[in-house]
């Protein structure tokens, strides 16, 4: 197939968005555009999403920024996403800082563009690898990890010591997919230092976020040192990942654990007979590791935050947790999916703090979007899910108001489709979602059970950007249930 888009992802022969709006003055922007630079004023190199949000406050369901001579439209309005979410019209559109990961992950899952051949190929060889079996197969592992977390939670309950809640939810999620997903121990808990991965992965998002603040042509002299950190963080993730790989060729597989590294090293495609090339085995596996991890790391800190904060919330879902689960020491894969309150509060907190908190969408072929906005074919638009996940039309005045029951079943018939997304929408939406969402359910289950979570009164929310959200700063003092040892703690927050 012909090469149709450029090195940005837009259609060859668009020079900006902007080409690709026919009536882009119809399209809200924020006041005070400085020449050249565009909508600079106020806006925070640290934060762009968060910016977005406050103008997509101000302007409403769609509307546009400019930075240094390029339009860009944002998107949010309920009956707007429904439409971008109709896949005979749209399809994802790889750009902005997705775009800019492609020197790490290349054609991988979530960075292919649309006509690259490698992406479908590795969805059909994978998907087997998130069904129910292969997910009832991961359960065991994903408990022995969980009690790696416990066992470093018992000790600081013991001594009332807080617990980095974001860094302990990272070690948590790179050992889980490591483990269930590739057969490898990072040995995340028995470092006093994060892992050098997940070091290397925070680089090169930053990096990747970083790129989209500056104008193009002056990126390699303003990120010129950024830039050669970039490179290096990109050769430490080959060669762990090299090194994962390597270690399972000379074992001679997995041992028939038929793994997501299994997949990808040993099955042909069910219809073409097609394998997985090498190198895109390594962009594969460095896209679970980085994607199976980092979003549901940030979906666990914000609903342990809000656990903390809501201890009426708490108190129903531990009270569910001891009601479904009982004495279990070790609940089963089946007993998870019966945690439907915990699950409400995951879904909430995913709700306010999607964290994959955008993704895009092109049109397919001229069109008008929602019967008001014309788009030509190649055009593109950025969904902000968390102002989505907001929109008044469909949560109501209260929406910034933390809810799980917003999210009983009964609600959610009542709500139109399309109107929650933290997964993204379509062909191209996260294939390890239900692998996500049960390993996050389990996790808050076992935590619930064994402790009560006590915040620090004077910790105020701040988010951190890096393309993915995580809370900044949040520790948390977990005191076990029940007195005996690492039991209660009479030590306070300072």
């Amino acid at each position: 197939m012909a090469e149709t888009t450029t090195r940005t992802g837009l259609p060859k022969g668009f020079r900006s968005a902007e080409q690709g709006w026919p009536a882009l003055h119809r399209i809200p922007h924020p006041p005070y555009r400085v020449p050249l630079a565009g909508d600079i004023l106020g806006a925070s190199r640290r934060t762009p999403l968060q910016d977005s949000l406050k103008y997509a406050r101000r302007l409403g369901p769609i509307f546009r920024r400019n930075a240094f001579g390029k339009e860009f439209v944002f998107t949010w309005g309920a009956e707007l996403v429904a439409d971008l979410a109709d896949e005979s019209r749209f399809a994802k559109h790889v750009g902005l800082g997705v775009a800019n990961l492609r020197p790490v992950a290349g054609d991988g899952l979530f960075t292919a563009y649309n006509h690259e051949p490698n992406w479908q190929l590795a969805h059909d060889v994978l998907a087997p690898g998130f069904s129910r079996e292969a997910m009832a197969g991961y359960h065991p592992m994903m408990l022995a990890v969980a009690e790696r977390l416990t066992d470093h939670w018992d000790r600081a309950a013991a001594g009332g010591r807080a617990v980095d809640v974001p860094g302990d939810m990272t070690k948590l999620t790179l050992e889980t997919i490591a483990r269930t997903g590739f057969g490898h121990d990072f040995g995340s808990f028995e470092r006093a230092r994060p892992h050098p991965f997940v070091t290397a992965m925070v680089g090169t998002l930053t990096y990747a976020q970083r790129l989209n603040s500056v104008p193009g042509p002056l990126a390699p002299v303003l990120l010129r040192r950024a830039s050669r950190r970039n490179a290096a963080d990109i050769g430490r993730l080959n060669r762990i990942v090299d090194e994962v790989i390597r270690v399972r060729r000379a074992g001679g597989g997995g041992g028939g654990s038929g793994d997501l590294l299994d997949r990808m090293l040993d099955t042909a495609h069910p219809e073409t007979g097609e394998r997985l090339s090498a190198e895109n085995v390594r962009r594969q596996v460095i896209t679970f590791l980085v994607a199976g991890h980092e979003t549901t790391s940030g979906a666990l800190s914000f609903a342990l935050h809000y656990l903390a904060r809501e201890p009426e919330v708490a108190a129903r879902a531990r009270a569910e947790v001891d009601r479904v689960w009982g004495d279990t020491a070790a609940p089963g894969y089946e007993q998870v999916a019966k945690l439907r309150y915990v699950r409400r509060v995951l879904d909430e907190s995913l709700r306010l703090w999607p964290t994959a908190p955008a993704f895009a969408r092109e049109a397919r072929a001229d069109t008008v979007l929602a019967g008001e906005h014309p788009m030509r074919r190649g055009a593109w638009t950025l969904v902000l899910t968390p102002m989505l996940h907001r929109d008044p039309s469909v949560w109501g005045d209260d929406a910034e108001r933390f809810d799980p029951d917003r999210f009983d079943a009964r609600a959610v018939r009542g709500r139109a489709p399309h109107v929650f997304k933290p997964f993204g929408t379509g062909a191209r939406a996260c294939i390890g979602r239900q692998f996500a969402l049960h390993e996050a359910t389990l996790v808050l289950g076992l935590l619930l059970r064994r402790y009560e979570l006590r915040p620090d009164p004077g910790y105020r929310l701040r988010v951190t950007e890096r393309l993915t959200l995580m809370p900044e700063g949040l520790r948390l003092w977990p005191e076990r249930r029940g007195g005996g040892a690492g039991g209660p703690s009479p030590a306070q927050p300072v």
